[in-house]
C-alpha cells in the first residue's frame, strides 16, 4: 500500500506579504536600469501578486504562465540582443523573479523566490557601488530575512513583524564580524571575478577622445564627481591645477582626434623626456569609473603610477592604463607643475604642424600668415593670438550658437564670437599651425573645490575643459589657456568665471552667500566626505593596500599561504567561539512526555495526518481519528494519557505505559 504524500504547507499571510514587500524593494534598483515598457511589465506582476494576497484574485493557468514567460524572454533578447552580461542578464532575472510571483502557492515556492532575492541583491553592486546603494541593500536583506522567519513562523501575525524584524536584525549584527574577516583577510585578485561583456554604453566621465567643433549648443553642467584628489601637502594654486586626459592632434578643420595606435606604438620606444624646474608635488588620486583607459593627472606627471593592471605614459605625456577603469581607481602620483620638455622630435613636430587641404578654414590661415609674415617671434604670436580674443567681443557661453558648413573655426573666430573651451582651444591650435608654431589640444580638468571635511580637492564633471599646448625653443610643450583670457563681464556663467579666474573656486565666501547656501555646503561636503571614506577604505581595498596591511601585521614575508592559515585559523576560531556560546547557553532539554508525543505525532505525519500548528491534542485526535478509524482506539489511549501527564500529577507508571503505547503505535 503506497502511503499518501505529506500535505504541503502553505506560507502564512504575513509571511507572503512581507516577502512581496522585500521582493519589490529588491526589484527597484534593477528596473532604473530597464528599458520603460520592461519595468512596466514587472510592477505589473508585483501588482497582480498583491492583489492576489489581499483580494483573493486568481493567479493564471499554467499556459498562460508560460507563454508570458516566453514573451518576456523573446523581448529581452530582442532589446538587449543577449541574455548574457550584466545588463541582459540582470533583466532576464528580475523578470524571472517577478514571474516566480504568479505561480507562489506553497512554501517551497515561496522560499524559492527569496533566494532568488538574496541572488539579486549581489547584482545590484553590478551597476552602482556607491555608500547608498551599500546601505539600501543592506537594508533589502534585512527585509529579505524578516520574511524568510515570518514564512517560517508557525503562527506568523502582523503584530508580531517587530519581532521578526528584530531577530532578523540580530542575525545580521552577529555575521558582520564574519563579514569584515573575510573582506580584510580574503586574498584580493586584480580584476574583477568574473568576465562581462563591455559596458560601453554606460561610460560616466564628461570627456571624449574626439573633440568635434560647432555640434553641441547646449553644455549641460554636471555635479558628478570625476575624481577625488588628496595632497601630501598645501594645495597648489588655481591657475596650475590642469588635470591631464586626452591629447588630440590630428584634426579635418572641424573634428579633433588623438594619436593613432600605430603612431603611439612607432614613437612609444622612444624616451618620454622633461624636466622639472621645481619640486614634484605629490598627491593620491581616486578616480571614479569611466570605462575608458585613460588616467589623470596633475599637469605634468613625473612617472608612471602603480596599478593592477599596469599603466604607460603616451608620447604626449598622457596616462593611460592597460585596461578600462570600470571600477574606483587610487593611484600615487608625483607631478611637476613647472617643466621644461625638451626637444620635439621630427614625427611629432610634423603631426603639431598639420592641417587640412588648404580650403579648410582660409580667413583662419590668412590671419595667422599676416602674424608670421610680419617677422614675429612665436611669443609675440601667441600674444597676438590671445590679445585677438582679448580685444574682441568674445564670449564664454555654454549655450553657442552652431557652427554649420566646413569652415567652424572660421565662423567662430569672424562671425559668431560665442563658445566654450573646446571653441577656443581648437580656434587658437589652429591659428598657431597656420603661423607655423607645433600645437595641439589637451583635453581634462581644470580646478577644484576644496572640502574642509575631509581636506581634499573635488574634481566635478562641470570641470571639464580643453586647453592648447604650443611648443617653443628651450622651453619646451608649453601650456596656453585662450579661455582664460575672456574679461569676467564676458563670461555668461557665474561658476565659469569663478572657476576660471581664482582659487574662490575653492570654497564658498562666508561674506557672499547666504546661511542656506553655507548649511547646504557644509552638508553636501559631509556627505562627500562619507563618500570618499568608503572609496578609500571599502572600494579602494585593492590588492596593494591588503599587502600592505599584511606587512604591518609582519605577515608580509609569508605571503598568500599565510594569509589563507591566518583565514582558516580565524575562521576555526570564530566557529569556536560560537560552539562554546551555544554550548553555554543551550536550551533546556524537552519534557520527556512532550518528546514521546511529538514521536506519536511524527509516525502520523508520515502516514499524511499532520498535527497543524493551531491545533491542540484533543482536536488533533478528533481529526485523525475521523481519517483513520482503524487507529481510533490506539490515538485516544495516547491523547488521554499524554494530557493526564503533561497537565496533570506525574508518575512514574503513567510515564512508562505512554512510552509503551508509542512504541508499540503502528498506524
Amino acid at each position: 500500500m503506497r502511503r499518501p504524500s505529506a500535505p504541503r504547507r502553505q506560507p502564512p499571510q504575513t509571511g507572503r506579504l512581507l516577502l512581496l514587500a522585500a521582493l519589490t524593494l529588491v526589484v527597484l534598483p534593477q528596473l532604473t536600469h530597464m528599458p520603460l515598457w520592461l519595468a512596466a511589465g514587472c510592477m505589473a506582476v508585483l501588482a497582480w501578486r498583491l492583489l492576489r494576497d489581499v483580494k483573493g484574485w486568481s493567479l493564471p493557468g499554467g499556459l498562460l504562465r508560460l507563454a508570458i514567460t516566453i514573451l518576456g524572454t523573446v523581448a529581452i533578447l530582442s532589446h538587449y540582443h543577449t541574455l548574457i552580461g550584466r545588463d541582459a542578464g540582470s533583466a532576464l532575472l528580475t523578470v524571472m523573479l517577478c514571474l516566480k510571483l504568479l505561480e507562489l502557492r506553497i512554501l517551497r515556492d515561496a522560499m524559492v523566490a527569496l533566494f532568488l532575492g538574496y541572488f539579486l541583491v549581489v547584482t545590484g553592486f553590478l551597476f552602482s557601488q556607491s555608500i547608498f546603494m551599500g546601505l539600501y541593500l543592506f537594508a533589502v536583506v534585512l527585509a529579505l530575512t524578516t520574511a524568510l522567519i515570518a514564512l517560517n513562523h508557525p503562527g506568523a501575525s502582523t503584530a508580531r513583524i517587530r519581532s521578526y524584524a528584530r531577530t532578523a536584525g540580530g542575525l545580521l549584527l552577529q555575521s558582520l564580524p564574519l563579514m569584515v574577516l573575510l573582506f580584510v583577510l580574503f586574498p584580493r585578485i586584480p580584476g574583477p571575478l568574473w568576465s562581462l561583456p563591455d559596458q560601453g554604453s554606460s561610460a560616466r566621465t564628461g570627456l571624449s577622445e574626439e573633440m568635434t567643433l560647432g555640434t553641441i549648443t547646449d553644455l549641460v553642467e554636471s555635479e558628478e564627481v570625476a575624481f577625488r584628489v588628496q595632497f601630501d601637502g598645501a594645495v597648489p594654486d588655481a591657475d596650475l591645477l590642469y588635470w591631464r586626459g586626452p591629447v588630440l592632434w590630428h584634426t579635418d578643420g572641424r573634428r579633433w582626434s588623438p594619436l593613432g595606435n600605430r603612431v603611439v606604438d612607432r614613437l612609444k620606444s622612444g624616451q618620454v623626456s622633461y624636466q622639472g624646474v621645481e619640486p614634484t608635488v605629490a598627491y593620491t588620486l581616486t578616480m571614479e569609473p569611466h570605462d575608458r583607459k585613460w588616467l589623470f593627472a596633475l599637469d605634468l606627471p613625473a612617472r608612471v603610477p602603480s596599478l593592477p593592471g599596469g599603466a604607460w605614459m603616451r608620447p604626449d605625456y598622457q596616462l593611460v592604463a592597460e585596461n578600462k577603469v570600470t571600477d574606483v581607481q587610487r593611484y600615487r602620483l608625483e607631478s611637476y607643475t613647472r617643466y621644461n620638455t625638451g626637444p620635439l622630435p621630427d614625427a611629432l613636430r610634423h603631426l603639431a604642424l598639420h592641417l587640412p587641404g588648404d580650403n579648410s578654414n582660409p580667413a583662419t590661415r590668412q590671419l595667422a600668415r599676416q602674424w608670421h609674415n610680419a617677422g614675429l617671434t612665436p611669443q609675440a604670436i601667441i600674444r597676438h593670438a590671445l590679445d585677438y580674443f582679448r580685444d574682441n567681443a568674445f564670449y564664454y557661453s555654454r549655450r553657442p550658437p552652431p557652427l554649420p558648413g566646413r569652415d567652424p573655426v572660421d565662423r567662430f573666430l569672424f562671425d559668431t564670437r560665442r563658445g566654450f573651451c573646446e571653441h577656443y582651444a581648437a580656434s587658437f591650435v589652429t591659428l598657431m599651425r597656420a603661423a607655423g608654431l607645433p600645437s595641439r589640444v589637451v583635453t581634462g580638468y581644470q580646478g577644484g573645490e576644496v572640502n574642509p571635511l575631509g581636506n581634499y580637492l573635488i574634481v566635478r564633471q562641470s570641470d571639464a575643459h580643453a586647453w592648447a599646448e604650443v611648443w617653443l625653443t628651450g622651453q619646451g610643450w608649453v601650456r596656453i589657456d585662450p579661455t582664460a583670457v575672456i574679461p569676467a563681464e564676458r563670461v555668461e556663467t557665474p561658476l565659469d568665471l569663478v572657476r576660471f579666474s581664482s582659487t574662490a573656486a575653492f570654497g564658498l565666501d562666508p561674506n557672499r552667500t547666504t546661511w542656506l547656501a553655507r548649511n547646504w555646503q557644509r552638508l553636501k561636503n559631509g556627505w562627500d566626505a562619507v563618500n570618499y571614506g568608503w572609496n578609500q577604505w571599502v572600494l579602494g581595498f585593492n590588492e596593494a593596500r591588503q599587502a600592505a596591511l599584511l606587512e604591518r601585521l609582519g605577515l608580509a614575508r609569508f605571503g598568500w599561504a599565510a594569509l589563507a592559515g591566518l583565514l582558516v585559523v580565524s575562521l576555526i576560531g570564530a566557529v569556536l567561539l560560537l560552539a562554546l556560546y551555544l554550548i553555554r547557553h543551550k536550551p533546556p532539554a524537552p519534557d520527556p512526555v512532550a518528546r514521546l508525543y511529538q514521536h506519536f505525532c511524527r509516525k502520523l505525519a508520515r502516514q499524511g495526518i499532520a498535527r497543524m500548528p493551531s491545533e491542540g491534542p484533543l482536536t488533533f485526535a478528533n481529526r485523525a481519528s475521523g481519517l483513520r478509524p482503524d487507529l481510533a482506539g490506539a490515538i485516544g489511549s495516547i491523547t488521554r494519557l499524554y494530557i493526564g501527564l503533561r497537565y496533570g500529577g506525574r508518575n512514574p507508571a503513567g510515564y512508562h505505559r505512554l512510552k509503551q503505547h508509542v512504541s508499540q503505535f503502528r498506524p
